[in-house]
């Protein structure tokens, strides 16, 4: 199995037809910065690069819940992405999330928060990633647990 982890030219699988055709670093960067629903939430990628990804948010009015403190779905979210990110940067190939366990830990009700992935577990079509979001304070506010699929020929 190869992950070349300096290559910078081998990215990104975009389907077309039964095969994968590979783009750059950036264009997978790109990919998730415009996606409607990244940009929806108000995430903004701190840090992409291979084996290395950071996103942040802004709390916002528009995001707390009945309680006036973030909704568990942004930060379920939150997990998602910056795990799948990982994923991608690290294998160069669209995943799929399987399974998501989230933990919430604290409340935010303001300020700027910022998740971060590592990969626990890394086979042929199976991946297992472990995010966390932390405050400003580097408090822990949530850890989630994911199980993706990753699409290869």
């Amino acid at each position: 199995m190869l992950f070349p982890r300096d290559c910078h030219k081998v990215c990104l699988s975009i389907r077309k037809g039964d095969r994968y055709s590979v783009a750059t670093i950036d264009e997978v960067r790109e990919s998730f910065e415009s996606s409607p629903f990244y940009k929806h939430l108000g995430f903004e990628m701190i840090e992409f690069r291979d084996h290395k990804v950071r996103i942040k948010l802004d709390v916002q009015e528009q995001l707390l819940n009945a309680n006036g403190t973030l909704h568990g779905g942004v930060q379920a979210s939150m997990l998602d992405f910056v795990q799948g990110m990982l994923l991608r940067s690290v294998t160069k190939t669209k995943c799929l999330t399987i399974n998501l366990t989230t933990h919430y830990l604290a409340s935010v009700s303001e300020g700027e928060i910022f998740a971060e992935a590592k990969i626990i577990q890394l086979g042929h079509k199976i991946a297992t990633l472990e995010g966390e979001i932390k405050d400003a304070s580097n408090n822990l506010v949530a850890k989630g647990l994911g199980t993706f699929k990753i699409l290869r020929d």
